[in-house]
């Protein structure tokens, strides 16, 4: 498909919307002024199940984990001494 202008697409942007749903158009460039701006492309969201959990088993958490929480917060702090 051809580019599409600024105008054009936000007079027609459901149908653009609904030809990218359908499969009809794979992407659809929107110009400004002869110039490629933008491109609408569906959207692919990553199941839940494939973000959590991704880095289980690959570090240990050490059980003084939380062991140096007071002087970080003092150096955040500005407190720079020890």
């Amino acid at each position: 498909m051809k580019p599409v202008n600024v105008l054009q697409a936000k007079t027609t942007l459901s149908r653009l919307v609904e030809a990218i749903e359908q499969g009809e158009e794979r992407e659809i460039v929107i110009a400004r002024h002869g110039r490629h701006a933008a491109r609408l492309a569906p959207f692919h969201a990553a199941p839940p199940a494939q973000r959590i959990g991704v880095a289980r088993g690959r570090f240990e958490v050490p059980d003084n984990i939380d062991g140096a929480n007071e002087d970080v917060a003092r150096w955040l702090m500005g407190d720079l001494s020890r």
